[in-house]
């Protein structure tokens, strides 16, 4: 005969138990949910702030390289920390560094842009102005619950390209909202200069007088910011933080397999503004023209010649550049000209490794070619390229870009390759040096916050 369920006292004991321990685990899950937020609330923050991002067309490799040196050496010290970046690129830089980003000032109303005066005196007023009133909100909304903000490297400390963007003004506004929420404010071996407006003069002294720590990538860029009235007493002078890549992306061994020697040339879009304040387009011209010379007389005397670029933005001057070559050198065999596609900084390296000289503009694609034991030629747009050289000993491999002469450069060259085995003892040795001073820089500035 069927028994009656209800009626049943084991099943009754049995239901009982179950109803229990499903009590007891919904209490166990509800508080496991509990215990993951506080610890989410709790999570110590660090936010990075920079022209960071390789996309669509845009992007410096320099910047790039000193984002990936700082991430690497803030996930081997600080591993529980939870690091995000305030940028140029957000979702260049989430893809590439698994890091949340966000944008340095994110766009709240897409409205025309009006062309006659009062039409934007009345944009500023009714729509500028209230858009950025919010994203100041946003922001102290963003850094909370934050211990750092960091300025990590990179020429940050100019207004060669306006005060907005990653200009003084966006670096003041941020600036100015971590130290509202509390948090240390740390300019970690930055470049200065050029600075041409008294806003943009004050925004930097009001930025950098608001940090914790400042150190700069050279003493040039110390000085320069002492002439514009900064008092720079306690501030320290450390290399570029692209000396700290990781070891095992700064390979010394080259894959190329060339019959003959390969010369890197980095070409450069005319740098405007940030080379001086009233640009001549026949420097460019002249720039170019001198870099055709040295070609020539290289492909004449059996080297292949690789063309490099330090920022996307670059690649039209490769296609100028190329173009001139067929129309002053008519026939000539383009296999021996190498022109790759330059997707990150690992590719970037890739093909410095594959150089036995380089010849080079931009910053970074010198520095990294001294990182990966190359002689180096120089042409500096800039002071940071000629303190670079100095500070390596290589002061008489460089030429000031107003005045490149090709048969300076074809000297220079000569020499350098003469010198070459004695100058790679140097470089190495040099290298080492800025490593080492770079560990010393991350151990003062997280000493509060190692274990």
């Amino acid at each position: 005969m069927a028994m009656n369920r209800s009626n049943d006292p084991d099943r009754e004991k049995l239901d009982h138990r179950a109803i229990a321990l499903q009590e007891e685990d919904l209490s166990k899950a509800l508080s496991g949910v509990t215990t993951c937020n506080e610890a989410e609330h709790k999570k110590r923050r660090i936010w990075l702030f920079g022209h960071f991002g390789l996309a669509d067309g845009l992007g410096n490799f320099g910047n790039e390289s000193t984002l990936q040196a700082i991430l690497y050496h803030l996930r081997r010290l600080l591993p529980s920390f939870e690091i995000r970046c305030i940028c140029t690129g957000p979702v260049a830089t989430e893809t590439t560094h698994n890091v949340r980003a966000l944008p340095i000032s994110r766009t709240i109303v897409n409205s025309l842009r009006s062309k006659s005066r009062v039409g934007k005196v009345l944009r500023s007023l009714f729509i500028g102005l209230p858009c950025e009133l919010y994203r100041w909100f946003e922001g102290l909304f963003t850094i909370k619950r934050t211990d750092v903000l960091i300025v990590p490297g990179t020429g940050l400390i100019s207004d060669a390209c306006g005060l907005r963007g990653w200009g003084p003004y966006s670096l003041f506004k941020w600036s100015m909202i971590a130290k509202m929420r509390g948090c240390k404010l740390l300019f970690v071996s930055v470049g200065a200069g050029p600075i041409y407006s008294r806003l943009g003069r004050f925004l930097v002294k009001s930025t950098l007088a608001l940090a914790d720590f400042r150190s700069y990538r050279d003493t040039s860029s110390l000085r320069y910011l002492n002439s514009i009235g900064l008092v720079t007493t306690n501030d320290r002078v450390y290399p570029d933080l692209a000396f700290s890549l990781p070891k095992d992306l700064i390979t010394h061994h080259s894959h190329r397999n060339r019959p003959r020697p390969v010369v890197g040339l980095g070409v450069m879009v005319d740098a405007g503004k940030y080379s001086v304040e009233k640009p001549d387009a026949a420097t460019y011209r002249n720039y170019l023209g001198n870099l055709l010379i040295l070609v020539k007389w290289l492909l004449a005397r059996e080297y292949d010649v690789r063309l490099l670029i330090g920022d996307l933005c670059d690649r039209p001057a490769t296609t100028e550049f190329k173009a001139l070559l067929r129309d002053r050198l008519g026939v000539f065999d383009e296999d021996r000209i190498v022109d790759e596609p330059t997707p990150s900084v690992e590719a970037l390296l890739a093909q410095l490794a594959e150089c036995d000289v380089v010849v080079a503009t931009r910053f970074h694609n010198v520095l990294l070619a001294l990182a990966l034991n190359k002689p180096v030629i120089s042409i500096s747009f800039h002071q940071k390229c000629t303190s670079l050289m100095q500070d390596m000993g290589l002061q008489e491999y460089c030429q000031d870009i107003q005045q490149l002469n090709a048969d300076k450069l074809i000297e220079q060259f000569c020499q350098l390759e003469k010198n070459a085995a004695r100058l790679k003892h140097m470089i190495r040795g040099k290298v080492t040096e800025c490593r080492k001073a770079l560990d010393e820089q991350y151990s003062l500035i997280f000493k509060d916050f190692l274990p």
